[in-house]
C-alpha cells in the first residue's frame, strides 16, 4: 500500500509540473494567435500567391542521404523532380549499396547528381550530408556560381510543389526556414503510425509556433527545411561540413547552432496554390519495433547527446525550450511510475486491501486530472484541424500507446547512449521507409 501511494505521489507531482509546463506553451501559442489575428484584420493572411518575388536569383541544392533506400527513392525522386523546377538534387549513396545505385542510374534527369561516399555504409546521416556538401562546393567552383540555399529531404518524403517558391521568397531574410511535417495516415496502422499523427499535429501546429513566439531557437526537423548558403558557410568554418558526423540528430543541432551564431530561423505555415498547407508528408514507422527504434534514436540524440554537446546556452526562453527537449527521460520515468502505481492499486483493490484511490491530497488529484483532461483535449483539437474528427477521437486512446512506446524508446535511448560513449562512435540506426503509391492523396 505504501509503495503504491509513494509511486502515485511521485507520478502526480511529475504530471503536475509537466502539465503546467505544457499550459505555458499553450498560452504562448494563444498569445501568438491573438497577435496575428489582430494583424490579419489590417492585412490579409499571406499565401504562396501573395508572396513577394525573390530579391535575388539562383538555384537551390536539395540534399538527400540514402542508405538502403532502393524501395522508395525512385518513386520519391520522380515525384520531386516532377514537382520542382530549377534545382539540383544531390543524393548520397554508398559503395556497398548497389541496389540503391541501380535505381538512381535508371533515372534520366540532368538535375540529379549522385555522390558516392568514400566509405562503406552505413556511416551516419550527417556524414552523408557532409559528403553532399563537399560535392556541392566542388560543383560551385566549377560552375562559378553559388546556390542560394540547401534544402534537406529524406528518401521517403512527399514534397509540396510550392515548397521552393516559399523558400525563394523568404530565404534572404532567414538563416533557416522550416515547413510543417505531417505524417501520412496509414490505414493499416492506426495505433502505431497513428501516434505520429497526434505528435506532429500538435508539435508543428502549436509547439514550434509557441517556441518562435518566445524567441527561442527553431530546431530543424531534417526534412522540408532550407538553410541559407551563407549561414551554412559560417557554421562550417574549420570543419569538413556543416553537419556533425558524430551526432544522431544533426538536423536538430544545426538549427540551434545557427541560432547561437546569430542566425534567424522561421517556422512557416502557409497556404499553397492548391489551397492546402505547404508541408512535407511521409509515412512513419507502422510497427511497434520500428516506432521504438526511431524514437529511441531521437531521444538519444536530443535528450542525451544534445545535453552533452549543446549545453544550456541562451536566455530564459532558450533554456526553457532546451529543458523541454531533454525532459523525455524524466517524462517516461514519471509515466512508468504512474502505470506501476495504477497496477498496484488495482491489485490491492481486487484483494480488498485498498479502497481509496491512492489517498492523495484532493487539490493534487483535482489539479492533475484537470491538466490531463486539458492536455488530451488540446492535442485532439490540433489532430482534428490537421486530419479530421475521426483521427481526433482516436488520439485519446492512442495516448496510452504513445506512452508505452515512449517508455520502451527511453530504455533503448539509454542503451544507445551508453554504447556510443563506450565505443566513441555513433551509427545510422535508421528505420525502413515506405513511399505512398499515390503521393498526392
Amino acid at each position: 500500500m505504501i509503495a503504491a501511494r509513494e509511486l502515485a505521489l511521485f507520478a502526480a507531482a511529475g504530471f503536475l509540473i509537466g502539465g503546467i509546463d505544457e499550459l505555458l506553451v499553450d498560452l504562448a501559442w494563444a498569445a501568438r494567435s491573438l497577435r496575428r489575428a489582430v494583424a490579419f484584420r489590417r492585412r490579409p493572411r499571406a499565401t504562396v500567391a501573395t508572396l513577394p518575388l525573390p530579391a535575388a536569383s539562383g538555384r537551390f541544392a536539395i540534399f538527400i542521404p540514402a542508405w538502403d533506400e532502393s524501395a522508395v527513392i525512385g518513386a520519391m525522386l520522380r515525384h520531386l523532380l516532377g514537382s520542382f523546377g530549377d534545382c539540383v538534387v544531390y543524393v548520397a549513396i554508398y559503395p556497398n549499396d548497389p541496389a540503391t545505385a541501380a535505381v538512381l542510374a535508371a533515372i534520366a534527369d540532368s538535375r540529379l547528381r549522385v555522390v558516392v561516399n568514400e566509405r562503406a555504409g552505413p556511416t551516419t546521416k550527417a556524414d552523408a550530408l557532409n559528403t553532399l556538401w563537399r560535392a556541392m562546393r566542388a560543383d560551385e567552383i566549377c560552375d562559378g556560381a553559388k546556390y542560394r540555399g540547401v534544402v534537406l529531404h529524406d528518401a521517403e518524403d512527399v514534397v509540396h510543389p510550392d515548397e521552393l517558391i516559399v523558400f525563394a521568397s523568404l530565404i534572404d531574410r532567414f538563416a533557416m526556414i522550416q515547413l510543417p511535417v505531417l505524417p501520412l495516415v496509414d490505414r493499416g496502422s492506426r495505433w502505431i503510425a497513428g501516434t505520429y499523427l497526434d505528435e506532429f499535429a500538435e508539435h508543428h501546429g502549436k509547439t514550434l509556433l509557441a517556441r518562435e513566439e518566445t524567441g527561442a531557437g527553431i530546431p530543424s526537423a531534417g526534412v522540408g527545411c532550407v538553410f541559407a548558403r551563407a549561414a551554412l558557410e559560417t557554421v562550417t568554418a574549420g570543419r569538413d561540413g556543416p553537419f556533425d558526423a558524430a551526432s544522431l540528430t544533426e538536423d536538430y543541432e544545426l538549427g540551434l547552432r545557427l541560432r547561437a551564431a546569430g542566425g534567424r530561423a522561421a517556422f512557416v505555415r502557409i497556404e499553397g496554390s492548391d489551397g492546402k498547407l505547404v508541408a512535407t508528408h511521409e509515412h512513419f514507422p507502422a510497427t511497434l519495433e520500428g516506432a521504438i527504434k526511431q524514437r529511441g534514436r531521437w531521444i538519444a540524440g536530443i535528450a542525451l547527446h544534445g545535453w552533452d554537446r549543446l549545453n544550456w546556452h541562451g536566455g530564459v526562453a532558450e533554456r526553457w525550450m532546451r529543458a523541454r527537449d531533454r525532459r523525455t527521460l524524466i517524462a517516461s520515468t514519471v509515466l512508468a511510475a504512474g502505470y506501476v502505481a495504477l497496477l498496484l492499486w488495482a491489485g490491492l483493490w481486487l484483494f480488498g486491501r485498498g479502497t481509496r484511490f491512492f489517498d492523495l491530497p484532493a487539490w493534487l488529484t483535482i489539479s492533475v486530472t484537470a491538466l490531463m483532461v486539458w492536455r488530451l483535449a488540446v492535442r485532439a483539437a490540433f489532430v482534428v484541424a490537421a486530419y479530421g474528427w475521426r483521427q481526433g477521437l482516436l488520439s485519446f486512446p492512442r495516448t496510452f500507446v504513445a506512452n508505452a512506446i515512449l517508455i520502451a524508446a527511453s530504455w533503448r535511448a539509454v542503451r544507445l547512449y551508453r554504447e556510443s560513449r563506450r565505443s566513441g562512435m555513433v551509427r545510422w540506426d535508421k528505420t525502413a521507409h515506405v513511399f505512398p503509391q499515390s503521393p498526392l492523396s
